[in-house]
């Protein structure tokens, strides 16, 4: 039996506050207007330990950063960000004054101490452990608007789309039909994007004339697409896998497609424990799952 960890750490600074209470960090951002609108959108956080990889402070002249970097697989978000994510607009990272660098290097050492105790890996997850972003979600940036309701994901161009986007009109695609979702800030030279990866085979080319993606070359982040793109992720975890063309008929397929079954159900069950699927979408989930079992 795992040691019950009775601790609190938390650190109040002008971008935002954190707090640990030995099993959750909950990270509830600035109120105030200037705050980017990532941070915004998000409101706040609440992280379960068991989707830590690692936390620290990196100290600067003028005080320095607490960090969290978040177990791959754990966080549809922080996968989809890569790491592209810098202040202000990471919500996994806090600006902390000269005059409170005791209490963020405090709160690390409670936080390291409690993956310790709780053997949290730092390796990847099987499944997503922080909470969906609620759909419908929508975001503009560049030369569209991007809408995601749970099931089908929406291209719609502005003005500023180029003619080979917008002479073939709104896009829309199934969530079945997606298999990737790649996200990238502008910098440089180089265009901002949100572009999805679809079953058909379709050539890859410059993101502003790619109708499966939303192109920008002035917003620094892309507005909030990220987070239609983390919300698009975390439903395709979710989804019912198929059984792969090559397994026929006959006990071998049979079986494979029963542990694939089992597998999701265990998923489905880990999330509503963890209490990031309510009671209604862990049941609606499970049905399809469950009357598939019935026919093996």
């Amino acid at each position: 039996m795992r040691p019950i960890l009775m601790t609190m750490a938390e650190i109040y600074v002008p971008d935002g506050n954190w707090t640990f209470d030995g099993e959750i960090i909950r990270i509830v951002p600035t109120s105030e207007k200037n705050a980017h609108e990532i941070r915004r959108a998000l409101g706040e956080i609440v992280v379960p330990l068991a989707a830590v990889a690692a936390v620290s402070f990196e100290p600067a002249r003028k005080g320095g950063w607490l960090r969290l970097r978040m177990r791959p697989g754990a966080d549809p978000l922080s996968d989809l960000a890569m790491g592209q994510l810098t202040s202000p607009a990471d919500p996994y990272r806090l600006s902390v004054p000269k005059e409170r660098t005791d209490l963020a290097e405090y709160f690390v050492d409670e936080v390291r101490n409690a993956l310790l105790i709780h053997e949290v890996p730092s390796g990847p997850c099987d499944t997503y452990l922080m909470p969906r972003t609620a759909v419908p979600v929508s975001a503009s940036a560049g030369d569209g608007t991007v809408t995601f309701d749970g099931e089908q994901v929406r291209l719609e161009w502005t003005g500023f789309a180029r003619e080979a986007k917008s002479v073939l009109g709104p896009q829309s695609y199934h969530l079945t039909d997606v298999t990737g979702v790649e996200w990238a800030p502008q910098s440089g030279l180089s265009y901002g994007c949100l572009r999805f990866h679809l079953t058909y085979s379709t050539p890859v080319v410059a993101s502003e004339i790619d109708p499966r993606c939303l192109s920008w070359g002035v917003q620094r982040y892309g507005g909030t697409t990220l987070l239609v793109g983390a919300a698009v992720l975390t439903h395709m975890a979710m989804r019912t896998p198929e059984p792969p063309a090559e397994l026929t008929a006959g006990p071998t397929a049979e079986a494979a497609d029963q542990e694939a079954v089992m597998r999701r159900l265990t998923a489905l069950g880990e999330l509503h424990r963890n209490g990031l699927l309510t009671e209604e979408e862990f049941t609606a989930a499970k049905q399809p799952l469950l009357r598939r079992l019935t026919e093996f």
